[in-house]
């Protein structure tokens, strides 16, 4: 009984070529379903992270309005929440530490008045145009 028992614990146990079979047809099953959900996340993503950044820009917009009973005008832009502008500013406070491109590498917009609110922080989306849908489409304060 002795012999027989370490002949069984000295064979080498691996897994048979059909279960391996069985296991890539398995996986490649679930790739068809799951890869074509994940293709359009890319867009999906950059557009909640535009959100996301122009969400923070009116933080940082509505403080600056407190400090100073105003938001910065179209000249001084965004780039006032950096500390930099015109003379009287400097040396001023700065409510962000970067000002950051939205996801598509494009500058942020303002506008002061705004069309949409008081002052308007937008991204032009994926084509760099006004307007346009899905991925082209305007992503602004408007719509947070």
């Amino acid at each position: 009984m002795m012999p027989s028992r370490k002949r069984r614990l000295n064979r080498q146990r691996g897994f048979s070529l059909i279960e391996i079979m069985v296991v890539v047809v398995i996986m490649g099953v679930l790739a068809a379903l799951i890869v074509p959900n994940l293709m359009g996340r890319p867009d999906q993503a950059r557009a909640i992270a535009a959100r996301q950044d122009i969400g923070s820009l009116m933080q940082a917009l509505k403080l600056y309005r407190l400090d100073h009973g105003r938001y910065p005008n179209n000249e001084q832009g965004l780039n006032a929440l950096m500390g930099a502008g015109d003379s009287a500013q400097a040396g001023r406070q700065a409510y962000l530490e970067r000002l950051p491109n939205d996801p598509w590498g494009t500058p942020y917009q303002y506008l002061n008045p705004g069309v949409h609110g008081e002052v308007d922080v937008f991204s032009l989306g994926a084509d760099g145009r006004p307007g346009g849908e899905g991925k082209d489409a305007d992503i602004g304060s408007w719509s947070q």
